[in-house]
């Protein structure tokens, strides 16, 4: 028999006492945030991005509180949880996680729309430069996801597979099984998320735990690699080393984050109700591809290029 790694890490970077403190996922965004602010800048200043340098930590900080944030939880409330809409106020429960990918770059599509018109500078060359930055926005999200051990993937025997113990909140039956065994162990474990939280410094429960749980896809870091590392590097081989139109690169970033997706989500346990045959990412991801295609198409048909590497 494996042992399977279990993934129970602690999603506080360090506690100042109880549940306060900050957060994994918290600081995924922060830099996520820097390393935008870092992409643009270097791609304005080789003339890839029509936005002045010093105007990038403005144009930044505004994308992030209503693109990323604002439209990610607004997506997450729509697309994944609507009962969330009855509580208005839990949309701003930012820190207990659940934003949604597909949100957060319509969120950033609209405010970049509205950015770009109000300081006369071209749309799709603010995509594209944004569309750089994304991934690695992405990549951080993903590690994120996978401290918190959550969006775990689907039951395998594959010998890379792992455990996670947030499995228990979603499966009634292990979580009762896991409740008997573990009471035996410390009578005040009778609740399954007091459970996950005493076995990340437990070692007996992270091994009774191990012998409960289901071996699943580490899908948090494919979908790191494929929609972080990998699109990354092709979106900036193309705008640096190929001449483009503006709306290329988003055409191009859209296109190629849909298809990882849909090709990962089926390593991902769905968290949502399936629409047909689909996951609800790779349902809402064909939408994303037709997107792509629009702006191409837009591009090639009517193009236009970085002010600065203009003929």
């Amino acid at each position: 028999m494996l042992s399977y790694f279990v993934d129970n890490f602690d999603p506080f970077i360090f506690r100042l006492w109880d549940n306060v403190g900050p957060r994994w996922y918290g600081f995924a965004y922060v830099l996520a945030f820097v390393s935008a602010f870092l992409v643009v800048r270097a791609l304005s200043r080789r003339g890839y991005c029509d936005l002045s340098p010093n105007r990038v930590s403005d144009f930044i900080t505004w994308t992030a509180l209503f693109g990323v944030l604002l439209g990610g939880r607004l997506g997450y409330a729509l697309f994944y949880k609507p009962q969330m809409l009855r509580e208005p106020l839990s949309l701003l429960r930012v820190w207990e996680g659940g934003m949604a990918s597909h949100g957060g770059m319509i969120g950033i599509l609209l405010f970049s729309l509205y950015y770009a018109h109000r300081h006369k500078l071209s749309w799709m060359n603010l995509g594209d430069a944004l569309v750089i930055a994304a991934p690695i926005g992405l990549f951080f999200g993903r590690c994120a996801n996978f401290i918190n051990g959550e969006l775990y993937g689907r039951a395998t025997n594959a010998s890379w597979a792992m455990q996670f113990p947030k499995e228990l909140l979603e499966n009634p039956a292990e979580a009762e099984k896991a409740v008997a065994i573990c009471s035996k162990i410390d009578p005040s474990l009778n609740d399954p998320e007091l459970i996950i939280e005493a076995a990340r410094h437990h070692p007996q429960l992270t091994d009774t735990l191990r012998g409960l749980l289901m071996p699943r896809h580490p899908s948090q870091l494919y979908e790191a690699f494929f929609e972080g590392i990998v699109l990354f590097g092709l979106l900036w081989f193309v705008r640096t080393r190929m001449r483009q139109p503006n709306g290329v690169l988003t055409g191009l970033f859209f296109i190629c984050y849909a298809s990882f997706r849909i090709i990962v989500e089926n390593f991902r346990e769905p968290d949502a109700p399936l629409v047909g045959p689909f996951t609800r990412g790779q349902f809402l991801s064909f939408f994303l591809i037709a997107i792509g295609i629009g702006f191409i198409a837009f591009a090639k048909t009517r193009p236009t290029f970085p002010r600065q590497k203009e003929p």
